[in-house]
């Protein structure tokens, strides 16, 4: 019954001859295939779709009209549309692989609040000059410690990737994972972007990071009040 009636070595197999992750653009296989629309608030939000989750959708529609577009939409057209802030999702993937979508961020960064999670994370961070490499051991579960700087609180996390970010000169350090060191969190003010590599979305999950999506709304309120 199931992989099991497969056998062993048919398994095995199946396992070496598996091509893995690195290098490859898993973006494309699973953004939306068009545009679509989540809640009806005051703010308005554009969120790119490199694999996102339903229940982030949830939280950024709770205070905002969430406009959910295909990965490869150019900044040019999101920025047309004169969004009060630009949400880059998690997805699955290499991010080394994905140069298109590095380019999209750096051409929105300046011009719109920007937020990031997961893959987004990567991404943001690779757009201001970091790098990005594959982890040992990936981050995965929800019982991971992060440190926000800023206050010294520790956040349980709710995790799921298998590369990082590092040397990233064109941000400040938000969040660390005080299991391995690793960053979780950048900040880019004067271009009023950030960015976390945890799920705050967790669902069912840790809660503590939930703020960040207050902290996006009050950035692009200020943003539509200036």
């Amino acid at each position: 019954f199931g992989p099991l009636a497969l056998g062993e070595d048919a398994i095995r197999a199946a396992a070496a001859a598996a091509v893995g992750t690195d290098g490859q653009d898993l973006v494309r296989t699973v953004t939306t295939p068009e545009a679509y629309r989540v809640g009806d608030g005051p703010l308005r939000v554009v969120a790119y779709d490199f694999g996102i989750k339903a229940t982030i959708l949830r939280h950024l529609a709770a205070g905002a009209t969430v406009d959910v577009v295909p990965a490869t939409t150019p900044a040019a057209e999101v920025l047309a549309a004169a969004p009060d802030g630009v949400f880059l999702s998690n997805g699955p993937g290499d991010p080394a692989a994905l140069g298109w979508a590095v380019d999209t961020v750096r051409s929105l960064l300046g011009e719109v609040p920007v937020f990031g999670i997961c893959l987004g994370h990567q991404l943001l961070g690779t757009a201001v000059g970091g790098r990005t490499y594959k982890l040992a051991f990936g981050h995965h579960g929800g019982n991971h410690p992060v440190q926000r700087l800023a206050t010294g609180r520790v956040e349980i996390t709710s995790q799921n990737h298998n590369y990082a970010v590092a040397d990233v000169p064109g941000a400040t350090v938000t969040h660390v994972n005080l299991n391995d060191g690793v960053v979780e969190g950048l900040a880019v003010p004067e271009l009023r972007a950030f960015s976390v590599q945890h799920h705050p979305e967790a669902g069912p999950g840790p809660h503590d990071a939930g703020y960040l999506f207050e902290e996006f709304r009050a950035l692009m309120a200020g943003r539509s009040a200036s």
